[in-house]
């Protein structure tokens, strides 16, 4: 209880400062400027206080001060619960809670608070630098710990101290992380504040849509193929599908019926892949084209897109098989193909005068008219651009026979509007296309600047035909990648540039570790946990088997570290084994020895403390000293040593 309640020492306040420093920088920028100004002036004015041994604040001031962080932060976020404003709180009273340090007691609370501090960090991103920053925090954190009880080591010997002790519970951390039972879901997050802002595809498209988003490189999805990499030609993933359209923005339909399994007939091999999603916030998955199976807990809507039960907003991974070639939709439902020929009453006349060409020429024949309709857009000479011009009322008429510039969603919207124009049911299916294999783990990686739209045509016995208008004038877009297909001089995207092969080298290597972190750490889920154990021979364990491979790994490790140890021990010098002797015995009369301490040092305290015995305890600590850092010391100062050692009898 005394140690405990002993006055913070200078050298104590600066250890926690510091260990406050080290946990509140992280998480600056999730926090409001006032907040994050207010925390730095209570660290300054915890530095003057220890600098200049100023008194501490009373204690009704410091009432006040915590009445005023509270009041600030529900004003910011009208609540003091959840993510951010929980995370605001504890930052206040971590910088309120210097401003008190009177007794050990409160150097604890405050080394408890840095470490919820360092778990809230978890909160906002899981990064490896997010990662290897915490472990910093805890190792400086855990030296203050210890340095609350013992503040007289210097600060690399405290770092050492607990270094080691966090190295001997690293391998009980590995293993209750293997094995203990997962839960389904992210460990880290609260439910109503989990999701942030994200980058992806939306449920609505217009000019310039994609294009903007074709600007990031973030990363959409992962796959990783059990066989050979499809061409890049056959990489369509499909997402939203779009058959309604007001004129300007195409939108998807809220569909209520959806099928539990495909409803369509397959062709060709089936492709196997493994697809690791990033959270986009909506409830479309991503698939090849076209999906023969559907993940767990997902369905299909009728117009085929696949769609999971709740929004994914948390990285998700799914095994998937898919038809290079399907026959979908032969005989599809009447409303459905209705919905696929509407159209604005007025706007762009001249393409409507072409599609009428082609009606009154064609008949009924879609398949005719699809190939009037992509003659078209090869006679145009159309160019594929990040940077397409501003259309206005009459968008089709003016990219097709004016500007003749545009993105994807141009391609695509006025490729479905031709053919809606003529009578053939159609509509718009975004997605990605294509993707870059990382050479250095495998995994096929899709960007967002890798988001794409095309168009799907309803041939009459023959269905759901996927056509790819950019294909038609920009096949590099399709073959190759976005850097081959725009025209020289545009800017790309960071990490679309293939001019830079020592970034692309780098890239290939960030990426490759990212994704391990991400599908061994993060991703360690209850199927991912099953796997590993079915790989060990554990198949299918209950809770009894686990506790009992748990218990038994356990005590292996804890046997190993008495043995380590205890091996240690055995390799004492014998100088300091003798010199422990003596010093134990002075420790029963009250005057104990600390590791960090010199032997001359000790022995001018217990000679003030023990002044009868001060000529005794001199010569001991002397000859000590000689041996244990003279150079070459000789076996006879050893004998004397021990000798003086026995005869000493405080």
């Amino acid at each position: 209880m005394a140690r405990i309640n002993r006055p913070v020492s200078r050298r104590q306040a600066w250890w926690l400062l510091a260990t406050a420093l080290a946990a509140g920088l992280p998480l600056t920028p999730q926090l409001p400027l006032w907040l994050s100004l207010a925390a730095a002036a209570a660290f300054c004015w915890r530095a003057a206080l220890t600098l200049r041994q100023w008194r501490l604040p009373p204690r009704w001031l410091m009432f006040v001060l915590v009445i005023a962080g509270t009041a600030g932060v529900f004003l910011q976020y009208r609540t003091i619960f959840g993510r951010t404003p929980g995370i605001s709180l504890l930052v206040v009273f971590l910088a309120l809670k210097l401003l008190e340090l009177r007794a050990a007691r409160d150097a604890m609370a405050t080394a408890l608070l840095c470490y919820f501090l360092v778990l809230g960090q978890f909160l906002f991103t899981q990064t490896i630098p997010t990662a290897l920053l915490a472990c910093l925090t805890v190792l400086i954190t855990t030296a203050n710990l210890l340095a609350a009880s013992d503040d007289r080591p210097n600060p690399l010997q405290q770092l050492r101290r607990a270094g080691l002790m966090l190295a001997q519970a690293l391998p009980f951390m590995l293993l209750l992380f293997v094995l203990f039972p997962r839960i389904q879901g992210p460990l880290w997050g609260i439910p109503q504040d989990r999701f942030a802002a994200v980058s992806g595809l939306s449920d609505t498209m217009s000019p310039g849509s994609i294009a903007q988003l074709s600007q990031s490189d973030a990363i959409a999805f992962r796959v990783q193929f059990k066989g050979t990499v499809p061409q890049q030609s056959q990489l369509y993933w499909r997402g939203p599908v779009m058959p309604a359209f007001d004129g300007r923005s195409w939108r998807v339909a809220q569909t209520l019926g959806a099928y539990p399994e495909v409803p369509y007939r397959g062709l060709g091999t089936l492709v196997d892949y493994e697809v690791t999603l990033e959270p986009h916030g909506k409830f479309w998955l991503f698939a090849l084209e076209l999906p023969a199976t559907l993940p767990p807990d997902s369905a299909l809507t009728s117009d085929y897109q696949p769609i999971a039960r709740e929004a994914v907003r948390n990285r998700l991974r799914y095994n998937q098989r898919a038809w290079p070639e399907a026959i979908a939709g032969v005989d599809e439902a009447p409303g459905a193909l209705r919905d696929a020929l509407a159209l604005p009453k007025q706007g762009n006349p001249r393409i409507r005068a072409i599609s009428a060409g082609w009606q009154a020429r064609h008949g009924n024949d879609g398949a005719a008219i699809l190939a009037a309709a992509e003659a078209l857009f090869s006679q145009q000479l159309l160019i594929y651009t990040l940077n397409p011009p501003l259309l206005g009322a009459d968008m089709v008429d003016e990219f097709l026979f004016d500007s003749r510039r545009g993105f994807c969603e141009h391609f695509a919207t006025a490729f479905v509007f031709a053919l809606r124009a003529a009578g053939v049911p159609a509509r718009v299916v975004a997605g990605y296309q294509g993707g870059e294999v990382n050479p250095v783990d495998g995994y096929l990686v899709v960007r967002q600047y890798d988001a794409h739209a095309w168009a799907e045509a309803w041939i009459a016995g023959r269905g759901w035909v996927r056509i790819d208008p950019t294909a038609i004038s920009a096949p590099s877009r399709i073959n190759n990648n976005l850097a081959n297909a725009v025209p020289s001089g545009e800017e790309l995207p960071f990490l679309a540039r293939g001019d830079l092969a020592w970034l692309r080298e780098l890239r290939y290597r960030l990426d490759a570790v990212t994704n391990g972190w991400n599908q061994w750490v993060l991703g360690y889920n209850p199927q991912r946990q099953r796997d590993l154990l079915a790989s060990l021979g554990l198949n299918e364990p209950d809770w009894r088997s686990m506790t009992a491979v748990l218990s038994v790994l356990c005590g292996m490790v804890m046997l190993g570290l008495t043995a380590w140890i205890l091996r240690n021990r055995l390799r004492v010098d014998p100088s300091l084994a003798a010199w422990r002797r003596f010093t134990a015995r002075l420790a029963k009369r009250g005057v104990a020895w600390q590791t960090w301490e010199g032997p001359l040092a000790f022995a001018e305290r217990a000679a003030k403390q023990m002044p009868v015995h001060a000529e005794a305890i001199a010569e001991i600590a002397s000859l000590y000293a000689r041996l244990r850092y003279a150079p070459g010391p000789r076996a006879s100062e050893f004998e004397q040593l021990k000798a003086k050692i026995a005869a000493f009898k405080p």
